[in-house]
């Protein structure tokens, strides 16, 4: 079911638009000016090994594919050296692929350069790691980067289903019925290779299963083909907004078995990992602020570590992030700050601003009296002066309250001395 043309790639429209770096090298001929190094930066299943293939059948290119799993720098020498025979003696050029390429050593990297530079091959280099921390600076500059995005629940079942009809994939002999389809991408997770794998072990189940009254795959026989329980988790529905309430909820009522759980169940159940990553900073914020400001910190690392290296390893880093938020000490004083600042600024107690507070760095603000009387805190051996900051209408107003819980214990007794302090 390999793609036998640009028309027929699920998903990637940015990188094959009218005089894109992959129109211009598909659309070539021998001798064409084309870039001649790529490398593809993506998810696994997002067709990176189909566009270096695309790339080699459309311009009758001889292609070649490594994989550094396996691949030295013997390897690697023997491909460029018949590539070069190719070339001089039927002027053929080739298409070098390298899975993987993060997984080469700097010496196998640096063996490529020379014939990329002399454009001996043309290299299309895959991996599923950030090529800036993977992939030799001198490589990476002789080469364009190409981001390839995960593919989208559509893009997946716009290929499942052509697998189905297609004479290349079952040629019609089962059906798909639409909720085993949906438990199919969701056990996918934007993955078009394992997608694929498990419409072809559900259909074997299928066929052997049927009695010539029904060849329907249903998500029973996708269970029992994978032999993995289809977690019951519409991302759509009711059962999306139960679980990460109560994934929110648990983590809140510092219950880090069952917060645990309802992660496992979203990450089983295909639940986009930026989507969790997303609650878990909320939640650091509003429910545990600065009892514990390290929960922020780590919810964010999470956030950022699930978007640099994907799932499934993502899985540990949010893990991680629910086992520190859960078992953190709680306060919600952060959001209640906010929010009665805002109800008050909504209801019009704004007030002027104290005039020695007022900018007095332009001309003329001094014959305004902006910034007369100010007094700078860092003068005073605490570090805190006697000043009113409030506008006079809101004098004494207390929006930050916080608790005795965790690291606000500390600012708790803090903030008193500050407040005794500028109160006079």
């Amino acid at each position: 079911m390999r793609p036998q043309s640009l028309d027929e790639l699920a998903g990637q429209r940015h990188l094959i638009s009218p005089g894109s770096p992959l129109q211009r090298l598909v659309a070539a001929t021998q001798g064409d000016f084309a870039p001649s190094s790529i490398i593809l930066w993506g998810p696994p299943g997002t067709g990176k090994t189909t566009l270096a293939y695309l790339i080699s059948l459309s311009s009758h290119r001889e292609f070649v594919e490594l994989s550094a799993v396996t691949a030295g720098v013997k390897d690697v020498r023997e491909v460029i050296q018949a590539a070069k025979e190719r070339l001089v003696l039927g002027g053929k050029e080739t298409v070098l692929f390298i899975d993987e390429v993060h997984r080469f050593n700097k010496a196998q990297q640096d063996a490529l350069l020379p014939a990329v530079e002399n454009r001996v091959v043309t290299l299309i280099a895959a991996t599923t790691e950030n090529p800036s921390f993977s992939v030799n600076s001198p490589l990476l500059s002789r080469s364009l980067l190409l981001t390839l995005q995960p593919l989208t629940d559509d893009d997946v079942g716009e290929l499942l289903d052509r697998a189905v009809a297609d004479e290349r994939g079952l040629g019609g002999a089962v059906a798909l019925e639409d909720d085993a389809k949906a438990v199919l991408l969701r056990m996918a997770g934007g993955d078009a290779r394992k997608a694929l794998t498990i419409l072809e072990a559900a259909a074997a189940a299928t066929l052997s299963m049927s009695d010539g009254s029904s060849s329907s795959i249903t998500p029973e026989i996708i269970e029992q083909a994978v032999d993995v329980a289809a977690v019951r988790y519409d991302r759509d529905g009711d059962q999306h907004y139960d679980v990460i309430s109560a994934f929110i909820k648990s983590i809140r009522g510092s219950d880090v078995d069952a917060a645990i759980h309802y992660l496992a169940r979203m990450i089983a159940a295909g639940e986009d990992p930026r989507f969790i990553a997303r609650r878990l900073i909320v939640h650091a914020a509003e429910d545990i602020g600065m009892a514990d400001p390290s929960a922020l910190q780590t919810a964010v690392a999470a956030a950022e570590a699930a978007q640099f290296i994907g799932m499934p390893e993502a899985r540990i880093p949010l893990a991680e992030a629910v086992i520190h938020l859960a078992t953190a000490p709680k306060s919600n004083a952060v959001v209640v700050a906010i929010d009665s600042a805002l109800a008050d600024v909504r209801a019009g107690r704004i007030g002027i601003v104290p005039s020695h507070l007022r900018d007095a760095h332009y001309a003329g603000a001094k014959q305004h009296g902006h910034g007369k009387g100010y007094r700078y805190p860092h003068d005073a051996e605490a570090g805190v002066v006697a000043q009113q900051y409030l506008p006079e209408e809101l004098t004494g107003a207390e929006y930050y309250s916080p608790t005795t819980r965790g690291f606000e214990r500390q600012i708790s007794e803090r903030l008193a001395k500050i407040r005794e302090i500028q109160r006079g």
